[in-house]
């Protein structure tokens, strides 16, 4: 059995990527930041369709706690599953802010630095050693790294530099054949950013090939086959789950 650990599992996209792993026969540990009943109703959820799940607290935009993360993770994946490490890492965990440059203060640059770019870093480097060789990492980036959408200048390009890392983690761990991708969602139904009103779905369907939005399930599937063995010669990419957008 595989085990992976998913950052911001609780509810959207990391919610849908906990499922889908599960569903393939995958043992998930999950993170939330503030929503520890949104977690359990995960873990839950996975438990009632057969599959396996713990939900751990972690705040990714505190460095100074992924030591005491990494032990944390150590002692769940011992007592559920027998087992002194994990198979793979999904840095899902983010948010919206929607603010021209011309407005972005320097408070709301560094808090979305911290979560974006910063944090997937270093909590990478914090567990590498429990990846077992062989494993995976899936960073979520985003379509706005490659469509230029007004507003969201900083986490844009946070993702974007996310994306660059993505490659280097692949170069660099590819001496224990860990792989890394990232995948770039375009407009997705979630609650990023305050979710999607009916006009604004409306709009983002219009720039999209296939005429809709996506849900979080179409993303959380592609999640689980790169961290599975049917995405064992996909490596050093960045997949857009987008429908076509803006094409």
């Amino acid at each position: 059995m595989k085990i992976v650990v998913i950052t911001g599992g609780s509810r959207g996209l990391g919610a849908a990527a906990a499922r889908a792993c599960a569903n393939r026969g995958m043992g998930v540990v999950l993170t939330y930041k503030a929503n520890p009943e949104s977690a359990a109703r995960v873990v839950d959820d996975i438990a009632g369709g057969g599959g396996t799940a713990v939900a751990l607290p972690l705040d990714v935009s505190d460095v100074s706690s992924f030591g005491g993360f990494r032990e944390a993770v150590q002692v769940a994946v011992r007592e559920k599953w027998g087992r002194e490490g994990i198979d793979g890492l999904v840095n899902n965990a983010g948010y919206g802010v929607y603010t021209p440059i011309a407005s972005v203060s320097e408070e709301v640059f560094d808090a979305l630095f911290a979560v974006h770019l910063k944090g997937p870093f270093f909590l990478t480097q914090a567990l590498l050693p429990l990846i077992a060789d062989g494993g995976a990492v899936v960073n979520m980036t985003s379509a706005t790294s490659r469509v230029a959408t007004p507003g969201v200048a900083p986490y844009a390009s946070f993702k974007g530099g996310l994306e660059v890392l993505t490659r280097y983690m692949a170069k660099e761990f590819g001496e224990r054949r860990i792989r890394a991708n990232a995948i770039a969602p375009g407009a997705i139904r979630t609650e990023l950013g305050g979710g999607l009103t009916p006009e604004f779905e409306a709009a983002l369907a219009a720039q999209t090939a296939l005429g809709r939005v996506g849900e979080p399930e179409e993303v959380g599937s592609v999640v689980a086959t790169l961290l599975s063995d049917d995405g064992g010669w996909i490596n050093a990419q960045t997949i857009e789950v987008a429908g076509g957008y803006s094409i």
